[in-house]
């Protein structure tokens, strides 16, 4: 039996009467960011979510099968769908059409025990109303029963009652709106290849279901992307492997699906092993990606290595006296994607993060210990070339252990444990303490001289970096450029990393504006995104900017960190002026690089975040693996963004 037969459908009729209103709309303009995450360009696109989620869910019940996502000029967006259209008719309990309920009544909708979504991504059934209360406007069309329906909303207040337009051929809904830039302060302006990731990831998630973005706000340049794949989340692995230029360990992605015995759950994975170090989980929950994990993700992990130990053991793999395979082990180089849908999906905090049902993991672990077992018992070829690759995995974590213990050893027995190179500060809070890692032993010189050593450390690189794209874990202890860092930071690497143990609160990488700066920063970005990740999640890592130019007139000095910033500077200043043209850190001294990059009232620093895990993941695999040709089309596709105003990771 497929997956979606295995999906219980809901009822067929949807209608006024199963739209359930729990409580009214307040507060959402007042506190947006409670419903949507934000209001900078992360809220922008999430009302883009909500009004293509509530299109899935039609999918999802069995009623759709094209969706349509238009931006149009002036960034107004228009989704199209071909479903069963939003109930128009009278809601018993408040009098007036469902439809218009939908859009003005926070929690009212079909999910809320009306039976006509038997699941759903909108537990918490705002999307409509709050996409509505935070638009300038919206207007709705409904298709249905031979007849089309429009209504027009400001600001969440319906200004037209529910209008009859006539019969029409179609059936579904068209939401139309713009989002109220009063909102909306920082942008209103909608990116497409972040709108792309999101809808290409729908389509995998929905195997048939055709998704079409269009781009129209230039009229004369429109793009358009058509996502539809069979394969389903099979295909989504191969994509992924395919977009990050890996080679697969085995041939086939691994399939497995089940649902539970009273049809309220079903749960699908695929994974497939590749030549990297790294493991990517992508897990979803009727189709919400659950970045946090939860029960699903959980439930994976545990019969993974049940699995892959009882079968080591069975088949002699494991031999009596050796250790049991580690969870590290088994996933190492694994992409998988986790997908489960179920009724009363139970989501921890609003943005659904997390999945917090417990039996659905109990559904993934009984599921992945059966059948993932059978699919190695009748794939021994694909078998053997996966635990040659955990095997491989646990010589070198027993390395890294070994190597660990090392370090420590020959730490315990020097004086001090901080590198020798290290310029500590006197504050002992990380809450305002500060360590700069710095390209280079002369920028190291000046950065010690113009610090504040209240707050400020400062712990000077020089030469060549260990690209950990490359390595295992055990290649970083005892390297004699990344231990210092570790060392420094106090939180460790890999399993031992407790970020509750971090000496500095800010990590901000300095490094010259040429090639090697740059490498060298990717260098660390990769170190830290690999080995260290919870700092980048949780936004300990930064950039320094330091200027690129010092323009001078007279006892006059100006800097400009752009070549745009410059050109307006020579403008204003008309003429008489020197420019030096900053070839490395080094040429500054120590008061020009604090007045420039270190004073707290005066720099200007970027602060790397991860967004998308898959994006990160994908880009320091091509930017950092060992395939050019992957990097080289990567660097020409992505360098027509690359902004000197605003360069950013």
């Amino acid at each position: 039996m497929g997956f979606e037969e295995e999906v219980t459908q809901g009822s067929q009729n949807y209608d006024g009467n199963q739209i359930q209103v729990l409580e009214g709309l307040e507060a959402v303009r007042k506190r947006p960011g409670m419903y949507i995450g934000s209001t900078g360009p992360r809220g922008l696109h999430h009302l883009v979510y909500e009004i293509v989620d509530n299109a899935i869910d039609e999918a999802l019940a069995g009623y759709c099968d094209k969706i349509d996502v238009k931006i149009l000029p002036g960034n107004v967006i228009s989704v199209l769908d071909n479903g069963r259209g939003i109930p128009v008719g009278i809601q018993p309990k408040l009098g007036i059409p469902a439809v218009t309920v939908v859009f003005t009544v926070l929690h009212a909708g079909g999910k809320f025990g009306g039976g006509s979504y038997k699941v759903s991504g909108g537990l918490h059934g705002v999307g409509a109303s709050v996409v509505n209360a935070l638009s300038t406007w919206l207007e709705v069309e409904v298709y249905s029963e031979g007849r089309a329906y429009f209504q027009r909303f400001e600001r969440g207040n319906a200004v037209t009652e529910l209008l009859d337009r006539g019969p029409t051929d179609q059936t579904g809904s068209r939401i139309t709106f713009l989002a109220d830039p009063e909102i909306f302060r920082e942008t209103t302006e909608y990116d497409y290849d972040t709108l792309q990731t999101r809808l290409r990831e729908q389509a995998f998630l929905n195997a048939g279901v055709r998704i079409v973005l269009s781009d129209e706000r230039d009229p004369e340049n429109p793009v358009s992307n058509e996502f539809r794949y069979e394969g389903g989340i099979r295909s989504f692995v191969e994509y992924i492997h395919k977009k990050k230029a890996v080679e697969t360990v085995h041939p086939d992605v691994i399939y497995i699906n089940a649902a539970s015995a009273d049809g309220k759950a079903a749960a699908e994975i695929a994974m497939q092993y590749n030549d990297s170090y790294n493991e990517l989980l992508l897990s979803f929950a009727n189709d919400i990606n659950t970045t946090d994990g939860g029960t699903h993700v959980d439930g994976f992990k545990r019969a993974l290595t049940s699995v892959m130990n009882d079968y080591a053991r069975k088949y002699g793999i494991l031999k009596e006296n050796d250790k049991n395979l580690s969870g590290d082990d088994v996933r190492e180089g694994l992409t998988a994607v986790i997908s489960v849908k179920l009724q009363e999906a139970q989501f921890e905090g609003q943005t659904k993060a997390k999945l917090g049902n417990t039996e659905i993991g109990t559904l993934v672990r009984g599921m992945v210990s059966e059948k993932l077992e059978t699919y190695l018992e009748e794939n021994p070829a694909t078998a053997r070339a996966i635990f040659d690759k955990a095997l491989a995995a646990a010589r070198a974590r027993e390395a890294a252990r070994k190597a660990r213990d090392m370090v420590r050893r020959k730490s315990a027995l020097e004086s001090a444990s901080l590198p020798g190179k290290l310029a500590d500060c006197q504050s002992r809070n990380p809450d305002e303490t500060e360590i700069y890692i710095v390209e280079g032993d002369s920028a190291g010189g000046s950065a010690k001289g113009g610090r504040d050593r209240r707050f400020q450390a400062i712990l000077p690189l020089w030469g060549k970096m260990l690209n950990v794209e490359k390595a295992r874990l055990d290649k970083v202890y005892g390297n004699e450029k990344l231990m210092p860092v570790v060392t420094a930071l106090g939180c460790g690497i890999g399993e031992e990393f407790d970020l509750s143990k971090l000496r500095y609160g800010k990590i901000i990488i300095i490094a010259d504006a040429d090639v090697d700066g740059s490498h060298i920063r990717t260098l660390l970005l990769t170190f830290f995104f690999r080995f260290m990740k919870p700092l980048v999640e949780e936004g300990h890592i930064y950039l320094a900017q330091p200027p690129l130019f010092r323009i001078s007139k007279g006892k006059n000095h100006y800097y400009a960190y752009s070549d745009r910033e410059r050109d307006r500077l020579m403008e204003e200043l008309g003429g008489n002026y020197e420019i030096q043209r900053y070839k490395g850190l080094g040429e500054m001294d120590s008061d020009q690089l604090w007045e420039t990059t270190m004073d707290p009232e005066r720099r200007t620093m970027l602060r790397v975040e991860v967004e998308d895990a898959q994006a990160a993941d994908e880009a320091f695999t091509i930017l950092m693996g060992d395939k050019v040709e992957p990097r080289k089309e990567f660097i020409e596709q992505n360098a027509k963004y690359v902004d000197q105003d605003s360069l950013d990771i």
